[in-house]
């Protein structure tokens, strides 16, 4: 009897569903991380003589535009995750070690690794743009064990809720020059086409994104906590009793409606919609903050993350194995390296100069750069939008860069993260505000204190 190749994929992606949750807990004692071992699975399992499906994005007849909106939902479920996590109140001062992470840290890499991509490796300008606009956000995907924990968690920790939002705003922001890449395909001087896209690729989409995404946010909140949430969370507040369930399911489908309500409509207006969902998750966490709707909203957006998450990294392992790597050499395997162990540190720290971290705290925002699924979603967005040169060495060096990152960050991560708790080098000196007192959801009266995690 035989059986269609496809089986076996479903056999193993239901095993790593299943296995998931207990593995990753069990990983964390051993210095390993979840992505390590399931992109070596994913690897394993294309190694093995059947038919599997193509999926190196480099040969012919592979579907770029599946890997383009495959990863692009990650990302947005990903956004969505971070966003409602965070529980500290959007303000300057709250946000002021942030902002040097996006205005000079990302662009000192985009620059760096373009400049590599011409210089080493001889890509085209276009190409080598796109390089640097691919590789330069962090991922909000791989990066869950340095990220911030469930809203709520009454904690405070400068390192975990600068990469968490690093990592939520970078990856619209690497839009622009996604776009500018493309524009340049062609292109052998400036001109009229670089006022267009600082007009329309830099300022309106990041604004458009940004307004469409707060506009949602406060939409969704209002709709949420005035009209729906107060019925099921006051349920929720009395399990004493057989008659009421514990937990409500309607938050599921009003987060992700509203996720994908925020991704939608900032695109049709012309703005990014990586920004506009990570800003709407962020403006209706900042209402009824002590509710626990936030917690159940969390919970469900996750469980679709770690579902999408565990069928990308054996994906991801899966082009290892099929020869995206075959175009690699050891001058882009050294872009790569210098990427993980040199650009992004060196830019984290010079943008962490301006906040009070301590020293270690800033080496660790600094390093703790992850690479992951966000730049393979540019670099399929870039392949089906434009005729670039060079896309097996964009890929190899891509895949290089992305495996040694979870290699290294999966092992790496967790001891540093636990060293830098342990000598108190998580939080910066600066003063941060207090959260405002929200009434929890189902009473219009009360309030309770909030923490400033």
């Amino acid at each position: 009897m035989e059986f269609e190749p496809r089986i076996f994929l479903f056999v193993f992606l239901g095993l790593g569903l299943v296995l998931a949750v207990k593995l990753e807990k069990l990983l964390a004692r051993i210095w390993l991380s979840l992505p390590i071992v399931y992109v070596a699975a994913g690897f394993l399992l294309y190694s093995v003589p059947i038919d599997l499906p193509n999926i190196n994005p480099t040969s012919d007849g592979f579907d770029a535009l599946a890997l383009e909106y495959v990863t692009e939902f990650i990302v947005i479920a990903s956004l969505m995750a971070a966003g409602i996590a965070i529980d500290r109140p959007v303000s300057w001062k709250n946000w002021s070690q942030i902002w040097p992470l996006l205005v000079i840290a990302m662009p000192l890499t985009i620059a760096a690794v373009a400049f590599l991509g011409w210089w080493a490796l001889g890509l085209p300008v276009a190409s080598a743009i796109l390089l640097g606009a691919a590789m330069a956000p962090t991922d909000p995907v791989l990066a869950r064990s340095v990220q911030v924990g469930p809203p709520g968690g009454n904690q405070r920790h400068d390192v975990r809720f600068s990469l968490t939002v690093e990592a939520g705003l970078n990856d619209g922001l690497a839009f622009p020059f996604t776009y500018l890449a493309i524009a340049a395909i062609g292109m052998t001087s400036l001109g009229g086409w670089t006022l267009e896209w600082v007009a329309l690729d830099l300022i309106w989409r990041i604004a458009a994104g940004v307004a469409v995404g707060w506009a949602v946010g406060r939409a969704g909140a209002w709709y949420v906590f005035e009209r729906e949430a107060d019925a099921p969370m006051a349920e929720v507040e009395k399990p004493d009793s057989a008659d009421r369930p514990k937990y409500s399911t309607s938050e599921g489908l009003i987060v992700l409606g509203t996720l994908l309500l925020a991704y939608g409509l900032a695109e049709l207006a012309e703005g990014y919609g990586f920004l506009a969902v990570f800003v709407g998750a962020v403006t209706a966490r900042q209402r009824e903050n002590r509710s626990r709707y936030h917690k159940l909203s969390h919970h469900f957006i996750d469980q679709i993350e770690q579902i999408v998450l565990v069928a990308v990294l054996f994906g991801f392992g899966a082009m290892l194995a099929s020869g995206v790597l075959d175009a690699l050499t050891w001058p882009a395997a050294l872009v790569g390296i210098a990427l993980v162990f040199i650009i992004r540190p060196l830019a984290g720290l010079v943008s962490e100069s301006f906040c009070g971290l301590p020293l270690i705290g800033k080496a660790a925002v600094a390093f703790l750069g992850v690479r992951g699924m966000g730049s393979i979603y540019y670099l399929a967005y870039g392949q089906n939008h434009g005729q670039f040169e060079g896309l097996d060495v964009l890929w190899a060096t891509a895949s290089f860069a992305i495996l040694l990152s979870i290699i290294v960050h999966g092992i790496v991560a967790g001891p540093l993260i636990r060293h830098v708790e342990r000598v108190r080098a998580h939080i910066h000196h600066g003063e941060v505000e207090d959260l405002p007192s929200h009434r929890p959801a189902g009473s219009r009266k009360g309030a309770t204190p909030s923490d400033k995690a």
